[in-house]
């Protein structure tokens, strides 16, 4: 079931397969301890209980002095991976560093980042929107935020990217994938120890500044909690913003009646980015694990099972959407699971939000007409979706 549920053939388009997994049950039991969720109510359901969370961190004996380990010995993660109350501290003390106010700064920014982008790919006549406009402006703008030097941006892309593929569940993960993401999140730990250090020495006007000053009733972030806090923001600030853009291109290519309506209507800038998330989620899947025994709708389940939730299923379940397969700009919003719920919701939507929105805007005005030129290849992971690459024509 779950090789063919991920397996390569699926990617291009998944939702077939989605649909026959909940049509044998919202909450599917695979076998013992291991539990498929594909309904949209029961998804939220265990995104918000609180008897869902993550296994403890593991404990590593003989650390690398690139693997950041608490005083236990226990490998650091950010708060996307930690139960209350670390994920309370640590999320309380980041969002003092990464407030709306941050956001807002960002949006001329962003505005004349994505006119030159696809200004440079019109002015072309073609290009690949993911590797000319999708993927640059996400890069250049948590670049930017954190204050990572231009000359190091395409690094920090490659470690992201490396780090990303290593998102899917270890099931999963070939070998070589996984080894490559620990060579990458080695050399991203090195490298921003030392800037860190560089900060705290002669703190600049940036996001990196920010956290390493950010303090609340006397607590800070260790060294090793900075940097893996930067390594969360670097990905989630990347990739699923790329994502994002990529899919909803896609998808206003596919419906060609509703890339006219976006043009002539601008307004429908946020519905389009909020239908897209629902549409076409940029991330896919998401995992947690009982920490006692509960239920997840009728069936009861013990303590220590693992649920995968398929978000893109969940956000096309028909009892929670009508026409769910139908991309509508106009459908009402705020119903779809592509943050998440409950207290791992995504910190940095607003910023997702701002740039798709900003980039579709500025590709519907300033690209008179665009076309695919070839079919897109799709990226190997299945946690995070989107294409690897779309050829357009511009006119």
């Amino acid at each position: 079931m779950l090789e063919t549920l991920f397996a390569p053939e699926t990617r291009a388009d998944p939702y077939p397969m989605y649909r026959q997994v909940r049509a044998r049950g919202e909450v599917l039991a695979l076998h013992d301890n291991f539990v498929v969720v594909s309904g949209h109510e029961e998804a939220t359901s265990v995104l918000r209980d609180p008897a869902f969370g993550h296994t403890e961190p593991e404990v590593l004996p003989d650390p690398d002095e690139n693997e950041p380990v608490d005083a236990d010995g226990k490998v650091i993660r950010s708060f996307l991976g930690l139960n209350p109350p670390d994920h309370t501290r640590l999320r309380r003390l980041v969002s003092k560093a990464f407030t709306p106010r941050t956001i807002e700064r960002l949006a001329p920014r962003i505005e004349a980042l994505s006119r030159e982008l696809v200004d440079a790919a019109t002015e072309k006549g073609e290009a690949d929107l993911m590797s000319e406009i999708a993927k640059p402006l996400p890069v250049i703008v948590i670049s930017e935020l954190l204050g990572v030097p231009l000359a190091d941006r395409d690094r920090f892309a490659a470690w992201s990217n490396a780090m990303a593929r290593a998102l899917d569940p270890a099931f999963l993960l070939p070998e070589d994938v996984r080894l490559e993401a620990v060579r990458a999140r080695r050399e991203f730990v090195a490298y921003f120890r030392q800037l860190a250090g560089e900060r705290r020495r002669e703190p600049t006007e940036d996001l990196l500044s920010d956290l390493v000053a950010v303090s609340d009733s006397g607590d800070s972030l260790s060294e090793g909690e900075l940097v893996i806090t930067v390594m969360l923001l670097l990905i989630a600030g990347h990739e699923t913003t790329t994502n994002l853009i990529g899919n909803g291109v896609l998808a206003l290519l596919d419906h060609p009646e509703q890339l006219h309506a976006l043009t002539t209507d601008r307004s429908l800038a946020a519905q389009t980015v909020e239908e897209v998330l629902r549409y076409d989620s940029p991330v896919q899947l998401t995992m947690r694990t009982a920490l006692a025994p509960t239920a997840i709708g009728d069936l009861s389940v013990s303590k220590g099972t693992d649920a995968v939730i398929l978000i893109g299923a969940a956000n096309r379940d028909p009892r929670s959407h009508e026409n769910p397969d139908r991309f509508d700009l106009k459908r009402p919003s705020g119903r779809h699971l592509a943050f998440g719920q409950g207290i791992h919701f995504c910190l940095g939507a607003p910023l997702a939000r701002l740039e798709a929105k900003t980039l579709l805007l500025a590709l519907t005005e300033r690209a008179h007409s665009f076309h695919q030129t070839a079919l897109p290849t799709w990226s190997p992971t299945v946690t995070l979706r989107g294409p690897a690459s779309l050829p357009l024509c511009f006119k």
